[in-house]
């Protein structure tokens, strides 16, 4: 068994997420490669110290570049603001060291480039963080369309919509201010990555984007918010499939809206992340009388269930996908292969985006470059 340094940056939401997973993947999967949570950062050192004792890390970073260059730290996680993640993840790969950064990319595409650039220079590991895509369930949905459980594809459909901001009375706050922080760039880019698995490259699109709450209370009267509550697309895959996407933070009711339905020739899907433990299919064939969506519920015999647990239906849940992250940084260091997602696939999700607020300011129909 090898050990390696891990430095975290960020402990908010999904710092503590990953710190967990960290602690948790090498009991789960029984990893030869296992992490030592080195050393964390923060806004501040008081903030870094706190999540040091709340975590387990060895040592709390006066801020990130002193992180990143300390000799125990082995590997980065970048868990902190989008504008952060270009100049950490440079400054980890003329180091050596591998990247592992939750999504977006950065909060650009010229970030996002700029990153894949550093990472495919420097030769060194790296993943970006999709999460919800590693879902048992998904995966199992992966496995049934390669290998034409419901026959051709026709069309796809996909949305990821909560509802945070609904209530036009919700005092502004960070999310309501920086292109990066609305919702195309906040939660879209879980449903365009779950799309280009499941579905593969877009060649071309046409989108809306809107404001519907365009001031929020603030201590000294309204603000004016400065980026899109919700957000949708139609698209045509490089397939020829037709699809559409929608997101919004404004979806009163929807509380983790991450779903999808896929249609086929012999057959249909539906998920949604709110049962993520389950699958409907649909298969067209039998008698008409006897056909109808059958609900699977995830066991050990889905992807990367068994080892959190070994009862069919007992489920798996959020902080779980993030150990499979973990797994598969992990792996990705210790083999030395690239594992999906990648900071490349992470710039085409980047690229789709880019590209969507093209095509809404102008109306019309947009090529997708490829990267």
């Amino acid at each position: 068994m090898r050990k390696i340094g891990i430095g975290l940056v960020g402990g908010g939401y999904m710092g503590k997420a990953h710190a967990v997973a960290l602690s948790a993947v090498g009991a789960v999967f029984d990893m030869p490669l296992r992490p030592v949570l080195e050393m964390v950062a923060a806004s501040s050192l008081e903030s870094a110290e706190r999540y040091r004792a709340a975590y387990g890390f060895a040592r709390a970073a006066q801020d990130w570049q002193t992180l990143v260059a300390d000799p125990n730290v082995e590997a980065v996680v970048i868990a902190a603001p989008q504008t952060a993640h270009r100049a950490i993840a440079e400054a980890a790969f003329a180091l050596g060291k591998p990247v592992f950064c939750e999504k977006p990319l950065g909060a650009s595409l010229d970030d996002a480039k700029a990153m894949v650039a550093a990472a495919e220079r420097a030769d060194l590991p790296n993943m970006i963080g999709f999460n919800y895509v590693r879902t048992p369930a998904t995966q199992f949905v992966r496995q049934c369309l390669s290998e034409g459980v419901i026959g051709q594809v026709t069309w796809f459909r996909g949305e990821h919509t909560e509802d945070f901001l609904a209530d036009p009375a919700t005092p502004f706050n960070w999310r309501c201010e920086g292109r990066a922080n609305g919702c195309m760039g906040d939660l879209a880019p879980h449903m365009i990555n779950c799309a280009l698995a499941l579905m593969g490259g877009i060649t071309e699109l046409s989108a809306r984007i809107e404001t519907l709450h365009p001031t929020r209370p603030g201590p000294d009267g309204p603000i004016r918010v400065d980026n899109d509550d919700h957000g949708q697309m139609m698209v045509r895959f490089a397939s020829g499939v037709m699809g559409h996407l929608y997101f919004s933070r404004t979806a009163t009711g929807r509380k983790m809206g991450y779903a999808y339905e896929i249609h086929g020739t012999k057959g249909a899907i539906r998920f949604d992340q709110e049962d993520q433990n389950a699958v409907w299919l649909y298969r067209a064939d039998g008698p008409e009388a006897q056909r109808g969506f059958t609900k699977i519920l995830t066991g050990p015999t889905h992807p990367d269930y068994l080892p959190f647990c070994q009862g069919p239906g007992h489920g798996t849940g959020y902080q779980d996908q993030i150990i499979i992250e973990a797994r598969d940084f992990l792996r990705a260091i210790e083999t030395g292969q690239p594992v999906w997602p990648t900071f490349r696939d992470g710039l085409a999700v980047a690229q789709v985006i880019d590209t969507a607020f093209a095509a809404a300011a102008d109306g019309r129909w947009h090529p997708v470059p490829s990267v």
